[in-house]
């Protein structure tokens, strides 16, 4: 790992924050965290903690880089950004390796992890051309109308341990070709591969000769995070994390009357009816269910399968459950890393211990592994459990890989009336081969979630779509579509280039 730490430019001692190219000294006597990995619970590296002070020299370089950035042309703007994707393309094996040593997750997950990080620096270069606006016809003669877009100011992005590096591009990319600065809080569990991700963004600001400010990273803990969404200087906060966590941001940035843009928890769900390909719908489960040990926000945790196929669906599950390879995310040939930490281990624990107080029946897995392999303390079996889904524990949102089977009978709305009955509105996925069905599933009476998908899972989603989700995971959309629009300002202009002046509506108003 130190060759990795070295070719990413980490340190072994991390500074506080950094306003782009520039990075605070680091300090003796200073409030440090030491980063230890899941995988082995070895200290990786240190990093020092931002002090108030720091804060508001970060916030107002930002505010400056923000009178520059806003004035250079969107496809300049969007150069920059192609620039920083080719360099996480030549740092692809590095950065997904850190962030599968920090995080836990498999080194291919890793890799598909800063894939997202080039595909959404793609697609900003294309829509950096693409801030369309609309021109509409005015009822005034002689006058005419469109609407336009302007960049907000800054943008506060807090994003979650389990996607270190991912959601902050998805935000970053996009906002800066619209014209924003970005100030970046990572998760306190995965700080370092945020360093390394500022580290080569701050090469290409400093190789084209660019002002501090446009991209900033500062390290802190929930204090940093209450800091950004109090701040009025930030216009938007895009925030993602715990339910909890959200409804925090959510209050302070709309006691100043500021943006957010929230993505939180995720409840999952995918539905298996009897026209279903079982063995298509099984390998999605799977990996909904057990990829990244669970800790996706889009982690499948609720599998509604019909009474007809219910005993074939948990006999595959049953069957491939203990086959699956358990280990060091770096090796190649496991599919399943480490929880994050001791907390999660203890959720997970705590929540198998709840469901089966309520009538839950374990059918495999849910165990604590031992052992020289796993002496960190942080792997686990993923666990099978028979449930009902009004069960208080499987209505929460528990960051492990626990799958809850859930038997319905009738058509397919009886399933789609139990996946929507949850407080979260993330990702949902039906497995059918009944065209009816799928359309019912994907209509205005089928599933409510922000994300809803046929034969395919509920996780591993494209940057191409606007990614997000409804009721308690918060109703922010972030990376494709029109997503971008919620980092701007909409602006309606009407240009009268006559000599008269009528007014709207008809109105007479002589003077």
């Amino acid at each position: 790992m130190e060759e990795t730490l070295a070719k990413l430019y980490v340190e072994k001692s991390n500074p506080s924050y950094s306003t782009g190219s520039h990075w605070a000294p680091v300090e003796n006597q200073r409030s440090t965290k030491k980063i230890v990995s899941p995988v082995d619970n070895r200290e990786i590296a240190s990093v020092q903690i931002i002090q108030e002070s720091e804060y508001q020299r970060v916030m107002a370089t930002a505010t400056v880089g923000w009178e520059f950035w806003r004035c250079v042309p969107a496809p300049h703007r969007g150069e920059i950004v192609r620039q920083i994707g080719e360099e996480l393309r030549t740092r692809k094996a590095e950065l997904g390796r850190l962030v599968s040593y920090e995080m836990g997750k498999i080194y291919q997950e890793g890799l598909g992890e800063v894939q997202e990080m080039i595909d959404i620096c793609d697609f900003a270069v294309g829509l950096s051309r693409q801030l369309y606006g609309s021109t509409m016809h005015s009822e005034r003669p002689e006058h005419r109308m469109y609407d336009q877009y302007h960049p907000l100011g800054i943008v506060g992005i807090i994003s979650a341990f389990n996607f270190p590096v991912a959601v902050w591009a998805w935000n970053a990319m996009v906002a800066a070709v619209c014209g924003n600065v970005c100030v970046w809080k990572p998760s306190e569990k995965t700080p370092l591969s945020a360093v390394a991700c500022q580290r080569i963004v701050g090469r290409v600001l400093e190789r084209n000769q660019l002002p501090e400010g446009i991209f900033s990273l500062i390290i802190g803990e929930a204090a940093t995070g209450a800091a950004l969404a109090n701040d009025s200087r930030v216009a938007l906060v895009s925030a993602t994390g715990s339910t909890r966590m959200g409804r925090q941001v959510a209050e302070a940035v709309a006691k100043r009357l500021g943006k957010s843009l929230l993505e939180l928890g995720g409840n999952n769900a995918i539905i298996i009816t009897e026209h279903a390909d079982i063995e298509m719908a099984v390998r999605a489960t799977v990996f909904g269910a057990v990829g990244t040990c669970g800790q996706r926000c889009t982690t499948t945790r609720r599998l509604i399968v019909h009474a007809a196929v219910y005993e074939t669906v948990k006999n595959r599950l049953q069957a491939i459950y203990p086959q699956l390879p358990i280990g060091n995310p770096l090796d190649e040939n496991k599919l399943i890393g480490p929880l994050i930490d001791q907390s999660a281990v203890a959720a997970f624990k705590d929540a198998l211990e709840s469901v089966q107080s309520e009538g839950g029946k374990v059918l495999w897995g849910g165990k604590i592994l031992t052992g020289l392999a796993y002496a960190s303390g942080n792997y686990v079996t993923p666990a099978l459990v028979e449930a009902e889904n009004h069960y208080p524990t499987v209505q929460q949102e528990t960051f492990a890989p626990i799958l809850y089977l859930i038997q319905y009978q009738g058509d397919v709305k009886q399933a789609i009336a139990l996946q929507n009955d949850v407080k979260q509105g993330l990702s949902s996925a039906i497995f059918t081969t009944n065209l009816q069905e799928a359309e019912t599933f994907l209509s205005y009476r089928g599933s409510d979630c922000g994300i809803a998908n046929v034969n395919i899972g509920t996780s591993g989603a494209e940057i191409g779509g606007a990614f997000g989700g409804e009721k308690e995971t918060g109703g922010g959309r972030e990376s494709g579509s029109d997503a971008w629009k919620a980092y701007v300002r909409r602006q309606t202009n009407t240009i009268n280039y006559s000599a008269k002046l009528p007014l709207a509506q008809g109105i007479r108003f002589d003077v």
